[in-house]
């Protein structure tokens, strides 16, 4: 029968590649002592990374995870490791499987960044203030610009294919898709919106590399590209929609802050803002894929996955009112809007 277009649901994708972590997550733990602690006494996760000398934002992502296989609960603010967890993953337990679990794990890069990341809150190699790799100079080299576009359009086509059936898209004349990648998005979004425009912007490789996505699904006539660093570059005027996928999840909240800002700069009055991610719980307490993939930027960037409240404090700040979120289908992500006044 050949090979099937995509669709809105690659979560079975998803559920096998973050499941990388579920082994080195718990040996991790095992090794700075998280369940030993947590059996004995209940924490908050300050209270908890000070007694364990580990980095508190860390921590914190990493207890998300447990907390999501069923490890570790929180109580009115304080963590318990649960009876699983006091069974067979208290060092002094009669069903200890600690040395066993460390024996069995192969990922032991992993491991190894999971652990440093979790003690210094800092990307592994990475200097306090240093960005993601491939954008912390503005510029990347074309050929590191087109592999990077070819794993994020394979990665987004399920969640893009989700955002595109959004209404609201089609109340907008012009949309801008900021860091846009390949332009997966903007180009779905596109195809699903005949009359609106999209710009999609980028570091000026990386919209080299979009304009021959655009070429190939021939929206020329309705989407545009446009070379832009977001952080030093003034950015195009005309959209009323400014539209984030897997960006602010790249960034410290001083910098989400920042971005929200200059979107918000950007935008006239009654624009848009919607950043499309996976979703923390508001009590930072799961699901499991949100939590492995904040693990995920974690190790690889200066970032997280955020929760609607954060997103909402955040872009609050900025100015924006009324934000809310919504699943969209597309896989585990969620849409979150705001609106400038």
């Amino acid at each position: 029968m050949g090979a099937l277009p995509p669709t809105i649901d690659d979560t079975a994708i998803w559920d096998a590649w973050l499941s990388q972590f579920r082994l080195p997550i718990l040996n991790a733990n095992l090794e700075v002592g998280t369940f030993e602690a947590l059996s004995e006494g209940a924490y908050t996760t300050e209270a908890l990374a000070k007694k364990l000398g580990v980095d508190a934002r860390a921590l914190a992502m990493h207890l998300a995870a447990l907390s999501a296989d069923g490890f570790v609960e929180k109580r009115l603010g304080e963590w318990r490791a649960t009876h699983l967890a006091r069974t067979w993953l208290h060092p002094e337990a009669t069903g200890f499987w600690g040395h066993f679990l460390g024996s069995i794990d192969r990922n032991e890069h992993l491991r190894g960044r999971l652990v440093e990341s979790l003690r210094t809150g800092k990307r592994p190699g990475a200097g306090v203030d240093e960005r993601p790799v491939g954008w912390e100079q503005g510029t990347m080299a074309p050929e590191v610009a087109a592999n990077i576009c070819q794993f994020m359009h394979a990665h987004s086509q399920a969640p893009a294919l989700g955002a595109a059936r959004q209404p609201v898209f089609g109340e907008l004349e012009c949309l801008m898709d900021v860091g846009c990648g390949s332009g997966v998005y903007g180009i779905e979004i596109a195809r699903a919106h005949p009359a609106l425009k999209v710009v999609l912007m980028d570091l000026k490789e990386v919209a080299a590399e979009a304009q021959k996505y655009v070429d190939r699904y021939q929206v020329g006539a309705q989407v545009s590209t446009a070379g832009v660093n977001m952080f030093t570059e003034a950015w195009p005027s005309g959209p009323d929609g400014h539209f984030f996928s897997n960006v602010f999840h790249d960034w410290s909240d001083e910098t989400c802050r920042d971005l929200a800002r200059r979107s918000f700069e950007a935008l006239p009055s009654g624009g848009r803002i919607f950043l499309n991610e996976i979703l923390m719980d508001d009590d930072y307490t799961g699901p499991f894929q949100a939590a492995a993939f904040s693990l995920l930027m974690l190790v690889g960037t200066l970032g997280k996955q955020y929760s609607l409240a954060e997103f909402r404090d955040i872009l609050e700040s900025a100015g924006f009112t009324e934000v809310s979120a919504q699943r969209t289908g597309g896989g585990y992500y969620s849409l979150v809007s705001a609106r400038k006044p």
